[in-house]
């Protein structure tokens, strides 16, 4: 089951019950800013998670994949494999 759009797990997110998030898969403007540009890149492209659009995986989501302070070391792009092929 697809939980958000750049792979990352929201099952597994220590923010989802403290900032009370639903997911970007449900809402319209995320709680850490005004918009996420991997969510706006995706719903622009009409594609279900970033594992679905033929640049996959974009230089945007390796970085957000790889920043040294909220990265998760590539485990997102992981996952967005993994969904692609369910």
């Amino acid at each position: 089951m697809v939980e958000s759009r750049c792979g990352i797990l929201c099952s597994e997110c220590t923010y989802r019950e403290q900032m009370n998030c639903k997911g970007c898969l449900q809402i319209t403007k995320p709680f850490w800013g005004d918009a996420c540009p991997l969510k706006s890149c995706c719903e622009e492209k009409e594609q279900e998670h970033c594992g679905g659009c033929s640049q996959f995986p974009c230089e945007m989501l390796h970085q957000f994949a790889y920043d040294k302070e909220q990265g998760d070391d590539g485990k997102r792009i992981k996952q967005c494999e993994k969904w692609k092929e369910a």
